[in-house]
């Protein structure tokens, strides 16, 4: 029997009620659905039919990495919450994987975008519409887990919903696993958008900065992305800036020239209204100053970036129940127990070079059973016996105070990233219980879980990795670095 589940990242946008109530009418019912909030300070919680995942505003690509590592089925069918589900949807989908062979790792659907009758379509029309040719779009694509897993999913450093799904493709298909293109198909609207939205999505270039430091300068024709006008924009840019260099009247004159242009060609195929030639006439000598601008950003804030997944460069410790044993409610450092691995353990992957760091919840102090000059006590002996950690993170508070640190809220591992000077994504969490994992997941880490005897079966199930010792979860550490694969 086939098996999947849906993932939905979705900012909270109206649309997203549509889309469930389009699922909810499919014949056939896939076995989760796992809307993923990726807002970042929501107001309140969505209120929707479906499991509720929070990823804290991270991006669709982290979004949906936690979506599909919290799913336990063959496939997951990846949707955006702007698009709408015909009722034979779920059926199509079925054949689609069914008819899929073994080394076929994902497949798409169709991709219609509802053109407006009896005029031609506006220049964000276009844009939207652009979506119907795009391969291997994650507005409805369906992938196997076994090569999200072997590939670790999306690459996280993709903010915005724009070329994190080519990426990916890229990389499954590097790995041998071939893509193909399925029976079904949804609807895209059109979503309404501001004036300025040619602008805005401007900033996708420093995605595109971020392909280009990976995979070189051919990476469109690898990723099989469309060209761009980045070299115009570029052009447009450097003649502006001769102009005050000294080269006033042929500065201006290819300025103005390709700037021309650039109106004309988005003028001519539109329905030339008054509102889309002002838009036009307004936007287009912006757009090329604001495209290099982001270029420049993203070219260096990912210089010397490698493939999805970056190198671990930081192991978190959950403390009690990981590396000592659990004494509820410990103030006493002389009631400190060690777990019989646990030197070996961080004295490994110290000398491997990893910075390494230990959070820990202890409600104890919200509760007014301990103080925290007790807690920091217990933590210098740990500190004495293991050799001194590169960052200490501790949750004072108690349950019931809804505090944005406690796991599996991803603030300990946030601020242990933050103080290490590590990107979360380069961060591997360690721990007992299913709160280390989530909230590994919630900051976009790593994570390792080693069960013992408070450890919950489904959360066993739900951990992306497990390993039965913490010797075990140090070769699992090790094998990630880089000259050990």
């Amino acid at each position: 029997m086939t098996t999947w589940s849906v993932v939905i990242p979705t900012v909270g946008r109206p649309c997203l009620t549509d889309l469930l109530a389009d699922l909810s009418r499919q014949a056939w019912p896939p076995q989760a659905v796992y809307v993923v909030d990726d807002r970042r300070r929501p107001a309140e919680p969505l209120q929707v039919e479906a499991s509720v995942l929070r990823s804290g505003g991270r991006g669709p690509a982290a979004a949906r990495n936690l979506g599909w590592r919290s799913s336990a089925t063959e496939w997951i069918a990846f949707l955006d919450d702007d698009v709408r589900l015909p009722d034979t949807w779920s059926d199509d989908l079925v054949r689609d994987l069914q008819a899929a062979d073994e080394l076929t790792a994902g497949v798409q659907g169709s991709i219609v975008v509802p053109k407006p009758a009896g005029r031609p379509l506006t220049d964000w029309e276009r844009s939207t519409a652009g979506l119907e040719n795009a391969k291997w779009a994650t507005a409805d694509m369906a992938y196997r887990r076994e090569a999200l897993e072997e590939v670790d999913g999306f690459d996280e450093r993709f903010p915005r919903a724009y070329r994190e799904d080519a990426e990916l493709a890229l990389r499954v298909r590097g790995r041998g696993w071939k893509l193909a293109r399925g029976r079904r198909s949804i609807i895209h609207p059109v979503r309404p958008e501001n004036f300025w939205v040619s602008v805005r999505v401007q900033r996708g270039n420093a995605d595109d900065a971020l392909l280009r430091a990976i995979y070189g300068r051919h990476w469109r024709r690898y990723a099989e992305c469309p060209p761009g006008r980045f070299k115009w924009h570029l052009a447009t840019v450097l003649a502006a800036l001769s102009i005050p260099a000294g080269f006033r009247r042929l500065g201006a004159l290819a300025w103005l020239a390709l700037t021309t242009d650039f109106i004309r060609r988005r003028l001519e195929p539109g329905p030339r209204t008054v509102n889309e030639i002002a838009r036009m006439i307004l936007t287009s000598p912006v757009l090329p100053f604001v495209a290099v601008w982001h270029r420049a950003k993203g070219t260096w804030r990912h210089r010397g970036s490698t493939p999805w997944p970056p190198p671990l460069r930081a192991v978190l410790f959950d403390r009690d129940g990981t590396l000592v044993r659990d004494v509820p409610y410990n103030g006493d450092p002389d009631r400190v127990e060690l777990f019989p691995q646990a030197r070996q353990a961080v004295e490994r992957l110290r000398t491997a070079g990893l910075q390494l760091g230990v959070v820990t919840n202890q409600s104890g102090i919200g509760r007014g059973l301990l103080t925290a000059e007790q807690v920091a006590g217990v933590n210098r002996r740990i500190d004495e016996l293991l050799g001194p950690f590169n960052t200490w993170q501790v949750c004072p508070h108690a349950p019931d105070e809804g505090c944005a640190c406690r796991k599996p809220a991803a603030g300990l591992v946030l601020a242990a990233a933050a103080e290490l000077g590590v990107p979360p994504g380069q961060v591997l969490v360690i721990g007992d219980i299913g709160a280390d994992v989530e909230a590994a997941q919630a900051a976009g880490a790593r994570s390792v879980l080693v069960p013992n005897r408070r450890t919950r079966t489904e959360e066993v199930l739900a951990a992306p990795m497990t390993a039965p010792d913490l010797t075990t979860a140090v070769e699992y550490v090790l094998a990630e670095l880089p000259g050990r694969r």
